[in-house]
């Protein structure tokens, strides 16, 4: 064979081999093309159906005063399922009709769950339970039997659940309906809420604005008053920051106080950063009355892995003063001037009510956001990411998150050190994200996660105190900037690390001041972190702003009680 020869077949083959590899590609984009129509094709039927059922209901009783019954707080209504002034039919039907109408402005349900309406036929066989006849929505990545989870992943579409998630089963056993599956970020790893499945949601209160994420539809919906209960999951934040973003509350218990089990997640198995289930609501009663709702024997019975700690009332309802840290500024995330204000004047609500206020600052925050958060969730480089991920669309706030994990090992340790002189932070973060080296220096990752566990508690009770004052990141960014707020990990990550509860308090909104103010804000690195965030929270006058109050692990009532101590201050202070 001569050499022209040998060059015409080389040059075949590699035809031959880019030709496949295209229509294997082609193939894949079209498989994930029906898949999502598919999906979109089950949203679209779900929401119709629903329409028909509200319009039918309505047909048949036209007098129901939806209006006063959306009005209605958790505990008014429950009050008002269990005496019979009102029954269950009344309420989903005038939840189902709200949360359509929020829907088509903000985008936000994946599913409306038609069971809910076969529900009603049973649940009256259950007035005892804690949560009869209330209307409950659930993050799509919660198992709900015959539904999918797909946490916005196109590989994870046509795999229905064989049945529900603990949470699910706890919430029928205690007479709730869950109705409705919310949006989420794709992957899970986003402060934004959009995939290429179930599109963009946007912000109740402004749709140029994201509602935060991972839980963002959950947000959506409750701070649009489509639904006054909801069930979301954080890992690093994610129902903390749709809570601030959206004006709402939300509750991140200490990890593990409740089951986990069918609750679906993109890097199973990680165990650096505790991921947490917890309610989201439009009160911090309700938060109260859902865990003490899911904290039961039938929780219990169904995980045995979860402690057996059923919710201890007395301690919410306590009123003894309360020894409070304070801080404003961790050393890494510089807080906006609105959410500075809101810690101060929160702190000026609680001393003025009788409670001591004591600085407090974390420890060696500089240091654990990249050795400890970032290199603990990423400890495989990203490579369960990459593989869930791989030959699917990409949501655009994913977009550079992905291609930065892409890049090689060892392209991403010479990008670390030559940016260490110019942008220590970002150097750090690019090396954190190489993951670790071996099995034993996990071990030791895991250690040191320990250690620091143990050193903060001893801080926290060096300094004396109960509970904890937070900023809490807002307001709320505009859409796809979310990955510029990624320096919120401090302030929110922080918490699921050392595994502390810790939950979201709406206490006021942005002003014009805080706008100007916001003008000047420098941050404090002063480097491209600083300045994405503050490019992502201009524009925010009108929005809500949050407070996050923190207590010790296991210390979930004592937390719950500080928040609710916190809403009642600020409920006065604006009468």
């Amino acid at each position: 064979m001569d050499n022209w020869t040998a060059a015409l077949l080389t040059g075949v083959a590699c035809i031959v081999g880019y030709l496949v590899v295209w229509v294997k590609k082609i193939n894949s984009l079209r498989q994930a093309e029906e898949k999502i129509k598919r999906a979109r094709n089950r949203r679209d039927k779900s929401l119709q159906r629903a329409e028909q059922a509200v319009l039918r209901y309505k047909q048949s009783l036209p007098t129901t005063d939806s209006a006063l019954i959306l009005k209605l707080s958790l505990s008014e209504l429950t009050q008002q399922l269990k005496d019979g002034s009102l029954n269950p039919d009344n309420v989903l039907y005038s939840y189902m009709e709200k949360t359509l109408a929020v829907n088509q402005k903000l985008n936000c349900c994946t599913e409306i769950l038609l069971e809910s309406l076969d529900q009603l036929t049973t649940v009256g066989s259950n007035k005892d339970g804690l949560l009869y006849g209330v209307p409950v929505s659930i993050k799509e990545n919660i198992a709900f039997k015959d539904h999918d989870c797909s946490c916005g992943v196109i590989i994870n579409l046509d795999q229905p659940a064989e049945k529900d998630s603990v949470l699910v089963q706890v919430l029928k056993k205690q007479g709730a309906i869950p109705f409705v599956k919310t949006n989420l970020a794709q992957a899970l790893t986003s402060y934004d809420c959009s995939n290429p499945i179930y599109g963009q949601t946007v912000n109740p209160h402004n749709p140029q604005k994201t509602p935060g994420g991972s839980s963002g539809g959950e947000g959506a919906l409750i701070g649009g008053g489509g639904s006054l209960l909801g069930i979301g999951t954080d890992l690093g934040g994610s129902i903390r920051l749709p809570s601030s973003f959206c004006g709402i509350c939300g509750f991140k218990p200490t990890a593990h106080r409740l089951s986990l089990q069918g609750f679906r997640s993109i890097c199973r198995g990680q165990k650096s950063v505790s991921s947490s289930p917890g309610p989201m609501a439009r009160d911090v009663d309700s938060l109260a009355l859902c865990m003490q709702a899911l904290l039961c024997d039938h929780m219990f019975s169904l995980d045995p892995t979860v402690p057996p700690l059923p919710f201890n009332m007395e301690i919410y309802r306590s009123s003894r003063p309360l020894r409070i840290g304070y801080l404003e500024n961790d050393g890494y995330l510089q807080p906006s001037p609105s959410m500075v204000r809101g810690v101060r004047e929160v702190k000026a609500l609680l001393e003025q009510a009788g409670h001591t206020l004591v600085p407090y600052a974390p420890l060696k925050i500089s240091q654990i956001v990249p050795e400890l958060l970032i290199t603990g969730v990423y400890a495989d480089g990203a490579t369960t990411l990459l593989q869930k991920l791989k030959g699917a669309l990409l949501d655009p706030s994913l977009k550079r998150q992905v291609f930065i994990h892409s890049l090689p090992k060892w392209f991403k340790k010479i990008l670390s050190f030559l940016l260490k002189p110019v942008s220590p932070r970002l150097s750090s973060n690019v090396s954190a994200i190489c993951g670790v080296r071996s099995v034993s220096d996990l071990w030791k990752q895991h250690a040191a996660v320990e250690d620091y566990i143990q050193e903060t508690i001893a801080h926290w009770r060096s300094c004396n105190i109960d509970v904890l004052l937070s900023p809490m990141i807002g307001p709320a960014s505009r859409l796809l900037h979310a990955d510029k707020v990624s320096t919120a990990v401090s302030c929110t990550m922080l918490y699921n690390l050392l595994k502390f509860p810790a939950g979201v308090v709406t206490v006021s909104t942005v002003t014009a001041k805080d706008e100007e103010e916001l003008k000047h804000y420098k941050g404090c690195y002063q480097d491209s972190f600083d300045k994405s965030l503050k490019e992502a929270m201009t524009g925010g006058e009108g929005l809500p702003v949050a407070v996050q109050c923190v207590a010790l692990p296991w210390q979930d009532e004592l937390c719950l009680r500080f928040m609710k101590e916190v809403e009642q201050l600020v409920k006065e202070s604006k009468k």
